[in-house]
């Protein structure tokens, strides 16, 4: 890179740095963007160097390809409803001990000292009841605590958040990791929600890149679930956003976590990336 082009993108980025500094930022990161190493490596250290620029980052994460991989190998065949995954208690079992477990820690480890893994059910973060009978274990969160959140990032630490939550009798649940992360970037007065995926944003096709939705004012939400544009596992993910922004949080993206360092891009060039969602109110 030359001196000129180096100076430039410094020189752009710096208003976003100011922007961001001291702010907290919650990143769900979940889908086939977990799967590749090198970019989960890439990824995990952007989130880092986040942390040193001064930003609170929350990292709240999924696995489903990984749960999917261990069903298959014990033989526990997976359904879906409306983007969310049908639990039992055979399923409930392999959730927790994969989010948990392996899922958590190996990107624990990737955040080189500044990670802390936790789980819903610790300090009874995520309280749920169940949503659906016909969903199994699926929770519906009805309060985050937040506090040893807050104690984490107050220390400098960036929590690691598995989306398992639990009912006042001490029943695990399986929660939307979407779906988690917009309550806590609620419940934390985050300044912004961002969502890494396998896909570049919303679009009006699915099979079609180049019609990327670029920005979203939350009232026009059902319009495009009523045209189709909004289905299956965008549901949830786009519900959450729209949750987040209607309850104080300023910013809300989906970005493609496939692209390597779209998270810096997203927040320190004016191009930004992916599907931003807004409140016309906010913007007046």
């Amino acid at each position: 890179m030359k001196n000129e082009e180096m100076a430039r993108l410094f020189s752009e980025a710096t208003p976003y740095i100011q922007k961001y500094h001291g702010k907290t930022m919650v990143v769900k990161y979940g889908g086939n963007a977990m799967i590749n190493e090198e970019l989960k490596n890439a990824v995990m250290n952007d989130l880092v160097t986040l942390t040193l620029l001064g930003v609170r980052v929350v990292l709240v994460h999924g696995g489903g390809p990984a749960i999917n991989e261990m069903l298959k190998k014990v033989g526990v065949e997976s359904h879906f409803a409306n983007g969310l995954r049908v639990t039992d208690d055979a399923t409930m079992e392999i959730v927790q001990q994969v989010l948990a477990g392996k899922v958590n820690k190996d990107l624990v480890a990737k955040l080189r000292g500044r990670g802390v893994g936790l789980c819903g059910m610790d300090g009874q973060m995520l309280r749920c009841t169940e949503l659906d009978p016909q969903l199994g274990h699926v929770g519906e969160i009805v309060h985050v605590d937040a506090t040893l959140i807050a104690s984490l990032l107050d220390g400098g630490f960036i929590p690691v958040i598995a989306t398992v939550g639990m009912d006042d009798l001490g029943q695990a649940y399986n929660v939307n990791a979407d779906t988690a992360a917009a309550q806590i970037a609620i419940a934390l007065k985050a300044e912004k929600l961002v969502s890494m995926t396998d896909i570049a944003g919303l679009l009006r096709d699915k099979d079609d890149e180049s019609t990327l939705i670029p920005e979203v004012e939350v009232s026009e939400i059902e319009g495009y679930k009523s045209a189709g544009i909004i289905a299956g596992g965008m549901i949830p993910k786009i519900g959450g956003m729209a949750d987040a922004i209607y309850q104080g949080v300023h910013e809300a993206v989906i970005i493609d976590g496939r692209v390597p360092h779209s998270i810096l891009l997203e927040l320190f060039s004016d191009r930004g990336s992916g599907t931003r969602f807004y409140r016309r109110s906010h913007r007046e």
